[in-house]
């Protein structure tokens, strides 16, 4: 709770906190619109492959031209202004820059970018959910071994979940479920990015005037993304995905304890210490009542009869019998909150979130009947969309990350909503992350062998 007065301290030295950001999309953006107002943060450089977008964004969130206007990483740290490049690598190339924000959203440009910056013994926020699923307990333990964090993003939703649920544990709760908030039909899961913009209900001005980019937004609608954040959350948790996906069972703020608890005591969760979404739609479109659409929650069970009456006196909101609580927060502010991550890794050496094991994974499975030859898209795309399934299932049926569905080639067909394996594809390109994921499917299938008498 003291990361303010932590940098208050680094300012008044004259040894501000440097940083890197890699991407200037959506995301970026609202990074850059709060690093300009918080003063001991100074970001040296902003790379994104289009570097007049880069500046666009800038120019959008307000900052003065004069501000970005240095000629040189090294103009950049002596004048306090920011450096514009198209070179991802020369961030981590810059000895002053401490941490560096990955936020491309490209899953096998982020892990490569991560690994510039870990191996040149610089922080990681990875805001890159994609490549996090796909290599993220890897990139952690070589984080770890070059001492620097590598840390999932705060005002994500997969490092607030985190949080909450490091909350209950601290507090000695028996947690039960994680997740989050989200718009979602069982008829969006076939959305294209085409037509995504209707089920937001956005007009054509309202997306023109904006930094939206169809595909990732569609990630968002058709469920791919709630996927790749859940499991996220059940790698950085110890939590696990349902054995056939999330269910995403309609529920609002007052009901979070009574549908998140297990089926045995009512509830809808197969068992206890599961990851699944609170959808704010029921299956029909009416809008549930009281939703948490851009929350986050942990439900948990009281330990004692003396704890139950607690959660009663001081208001908790439980299920029917008592037992059952849930805490939530109601939103989740993106790139705004993201120096906290910047300034926990940087000022006190700690992650807010970080993926910790191989445990659940957003793999591939058909958006429609899928012929060989074909090329798949990845994620918010035409051919596939995303399911949250544990690892061990994953590692079973060979499945095809989604992290590793773009630009693929089929060799066989695949039948709409079946999970694409890798045996289905041509793996061509990007075969240095592809050894990088097998890596670590590797080591957890050793892991997890039976060891020998």
């Amino acid at each position: 709770m003291n990361l303010s007065t932590l940098l208050l301290a680094r300012a008044s030295a004259g040894k501000p906190v440097r940083v890197g950001l890699i991407g200037a999309g959506k995301f970026g953006s609202m990074v850059l619109a709060q690093a300009q107002r918080i003063e001991g943060m100074h970001v040296v450089a902003v790379a994104d492959l289009d570097a007049g977008r880069a500046r666009a964004s800038l120019a959008r969130v307000g900052w003065p031209e004069e501000r970005y206007a240095a000629t040189s990483m090294g103009d950049a740290v002596r004048s306090g202004r920011t450096f514009v490049t198209e070179d991802a690598g020369a961030l981590a190339a810059c000895d002053e820059i401490e941490c560096i924000i990955e936020a491309t959203g490209h899953p096998i440009a982020g892990i490569r970018h991560a690994i510039q910056a870990i191996d040149a013994r610089k922080h990681v926020v990875m805001v890159n959910v994609e490549a996090d699923v796909l290599c993220g307990p890897l990139l952690a333990e070589r984080a770890r071994r070059q001492g620097v964090v590598y840390s999932m993003a705060y005002g994500d939703q997969p490092a607030i979940i985190c949080e909450l649920v490091d909350w209950a544990r601290s507090c000695g709760f028996e947690l039960t479920s994680a997740g989050k908030g989200m718009n979602f039909e069982p008829r969006y899961r076939y959305s294209t990015p085409d037509t995504v913009w209707g089920f937001f209900g956005w007009s054509e001005e309202e997306v023109k005037k904006g930094d939206f980019n169809p595909k990732m937004y569609n990630s968002f609608t058709d469920g791919t993304k709630a996927a790749i954040e859940m499991a996220a959350v059940a790698n950085g948790t110890g939590l696990d995905c349902p054995d056939d996906g999330l269910a995403f069972p309609p529920t609002g703020l007052q009901d979070l304890a009574r549908v998140f608890r297990p089926v045995a005591d009512g509830g809808r969760l197969p068992r206890s210490g599961l990851v699944d979404i609170a959808a704010s739609q029921e299956p029909d479109g009416r809008e549930v009542f009281n939703n948490i659409r851009y929350g986050v929650f942990v439900t948990f069970k009281a330990t004692s009869e003396y704890t139950k009456a607690c959660f009663k006196q001081y208001g908790l909101l439980t299920d029917p019998s008592g037992w059952y609580g849930s805490m939530w927060r109601p939103f989740h502010m993106i790139g705004l909150e993201t120096s906290v991550s910047v300034l926990s890794a940087v000022l006190r050496n700690e992650p807010t979130g970080c993926s910790k094991e191989f445990r659940g994974d957003a793999v591939a499975t058909a958006k429609r009947d899928l012929k060989p030859g074909e090329m798949l898209d990845g994620e918010g795309g035409y051919a596939v969309w995303a399911n949250a399934i544990p690892a061990s299932k994953s590692l079973a049926l060979n499945a095809l990350p989604i992290g590793l569905a773009h630009n693929v080639k089929l060799k066989r067909p695949v039948a709409r909503d079946t999970i694409v394996s890798v045996d289905d594809v041509e793996l061509v390109n990007d075969l240095d992350v592809v050894a990088l994921r097998r890596q670590m499917e590797d080591t957890t299938r050793q892991m997890a062998a039976p060891k020998a008498a």
